[in-house]
């Protein structure tokens, strides 16, 4: 991973240091609030409903283990014992005191991490494929090239202050687990007919108050332009996008307006002027940025496909975590392992200190002091070897990680809502447990295969309701929560919006309704077919006509 050199760590410490002396002049009176906002924000402090919530940078969902125990000592000595994981592979404290948030950044910064451009109208994390580097379907290693676009990015005078906040996504993969069609620019490597690497580019997409799929305006636009080319598409965006109005002012707004083919024509003209020039990478450059991504010390073995078929066997509940929770990695012998933080009646993506603690041991023991956060809100050991997958499980087992649920639909994803979220117009994680009791039979579960249930507390769409399978959004009614329900969204390659079902549920209903909804697929589908599937080919109106029944 990215170590910082003594130019890095400066920065940071040096941010540090502005941040303690501008809290200090707040908690004394000497900055108004308003005075204090920006300041907060560059920093990855948010007022929520009951506390602060400090936001934690981690570049990619990249972490080591020194860095896993330091966030399991800020949440034992700063917070109410625990961490949450976001969708943009961050981490999260809810419960901080804003007087001991300086010294949160200071800690953070002796483990070479920060919360700059967590929060606020600028560059936010880029991120990527949890199994960037060793999923075998994998084109080329997507993590040098996010670390090109965060040196870029960080601290960019000319992007400090953009319209909106604004988010970039990588994929390097065949499959696209980096979801980069609902992101502000979305990146997908490619070979050209010559075996050249270069780039598919999508802008404007993105979820919130109006969701939008972007829109592809470069097929191939060569490496070492990557830069100029980031640089031209955010110079017209700063350039025509929308101040005036926050909820209309993300690029996928203007992009909509001028349509794709004129805001394409417009990033050209500006490219023309930044092409070949001092942002034009070199195969130095982005070597001396590999160089940090450079496999371990991997050692020659062969995959145990035998032993772990007699393993499956002997223990169902290892064959059920190995079939969900485990993936083919690029080196034989070895797996990636995704860490379920989603069991029943835990907050999904929450994690404990001692959790965290648990973790940065096995990451040393098993996956070479190294983890990652995933956009789905769990965590993953990436270099197992095969031969250690039963230990492990039984580790994990105690731990509470060894749900095996990844991909189906317990594996929620969740905002905060309404339990800490100042914006949320309804509470998300009684929702996601309500569903998670309803549906705790694993061998119904894995019958009913993959589909992703996602849930946002208001339309800022955190939790990426518009691209679940089924979304579910809480609405307020006069004051009461409810919640709208929409299916056939996907965050994968040719990614889709969910359709609205219908008019929204009281709070008690929605186990039932996300009950019926399963019964018309069980009902409909076709052999081996994907919820996702099965709804595009039937459509929305046999689901409707279930949910509603009822009511008429």
């Amino acid at each position: 991973m990215y170590v910082y050199d003594e130019y890095d760590q400066r920065i940071v410490e040096d941010r540090v240091k502005q941040f303690r002396d501008q809290t200090r002049r707040y908690l004394a009176g000497e900055l108004t609030g308003e005075e204090f906002r920006p300041l907060r924000l560059q920093n990855g402090l948010y007022i929520q409903r009951y506390a602060p919530m400090l936001r934690i940078a981690v570049p990619y969902g990249l972490l080591s283990s020194k860095q896993i125990r330091k966030l399991a000592q800020i949440a034992r000595d700063y917070d109410k014992g625990y961490a949450h994981i976001s969708t943009r592979q961050n981490v999260q404290f809810n419960w901080p005191d804003l007087e001991d948030v300086p010294d949160i950044l200071a800690e953070l910064a002796t483990v070479q991490m920060h919360a700059i451009q967590t929060s606020g109208n600028c560059i936010r994390n880029t991120t990527t494929d949890q199994f960037a580097g060793v999923a075998r379907d994998e084109l080329v290693d997507p993590r040098p090239w996010c670390e090109i676009i965060r040196q870029w990015s960080t601290f960019h005078p000319e992007f400090a202050h953009l319209p909106r906040k604004f988010k970039i996504a990588v994929n390097g993969a065949v499959s696209d687990r980096a979801a980069i069609e609902v992101h502000d620019i979305g990146l997908e490597a490619v070979k050209n007919a010559a075996g050249e690497l270069g780039f598919r580019v999508s802008v404007g997409g993105g979820l919130g108050r109006t969701p939008v799929v972007g829109s592809f305006i470069n097929e191939f636009l060569p490496w070492q332009h990557l830069l100029s080319y980031l640089d031209a598409i955010l110079r017209v965006y700063n350039r025509y996008g929308r101040r005036d109005n926050k909820f209309k002012a993300r690029i996928k707004i203007l992009v909509k307006a001028l349509t794709p083919e004129v805001f394409a024509e417009k990033v050209e003209a500006e490219f023309v002027h930044l092409k070949d020039g001092p942002t034009t990478l070199t195969e130095a450059e982005v070597e001396r940025v590999a160089k940090h991504f450079i496999d371990p010390n991997y050692e020659s073995l062969e995959d145990q496909d035998e032993a772990l078929a007699r393993l499956d066997a002997e223990h169902p509940g290892f064959a059920r975590w190995r079939a969900r929770n485990v993936v083919l990695h690029k080196k034989p012998g070895y797996a990636a392992v995704t860490l379920s933080l989603k069991p029943t009646g835990t907050a999904p993506g929450d994690v404990t200190d001692k959790q965290l603690d648990a973790i940065a041991d096995l990451a040393d023991r098993y996956s070479f002091g190294e983890v990652r956060n995933s956009h789905n809100q769990n965590i993953i050991l990436a270099d197992v070897r095969q031969r250690d997958l039963f230990a492990l499980w039984g580790e994990l087992r105690e731990l509470g990680f060894a749900t095996p649920n990844i991909g189906l639909l317990t594996d929620i994803i969740c905002c905060p809502g309404g339990d800490f979220c100042s914006l949320a117009n309804a509470k998300s994680i009684p929702i996601a447990e309500a569903i998670q009791r309803r549906f705790d039979d694993l061998d119904y579960l894995f019958d009913l295969g993959e589909i992703d249930l996602n849930i946002s507390g208001c339309m800022n769409a955190c939790g990426h309701h518009h691209v679940g399978h089924i979304g579910i959004l809480g609405v307020d009614k006069k004051g009461e929560e409810f919640y709208q329900v929409s299916l056939g969204g996907s965050a994968s390659r040719d990614a889709s919006l969910g359709q609205i079902l219908g008019p929204s549920f009281a709070q008690d209903a929605m186990p039932d309704v996300i009950e019926k909804i399963i019964n018309v697929y069980v009902e409909k589908r076709a052999e081996d077919e994907r919820f996702i599937d099965t709804f595009r080919r039937i459509g929305i109106d046999p689901f409707k006509e279930r949910v509603y029944a009822a009511n008429h």
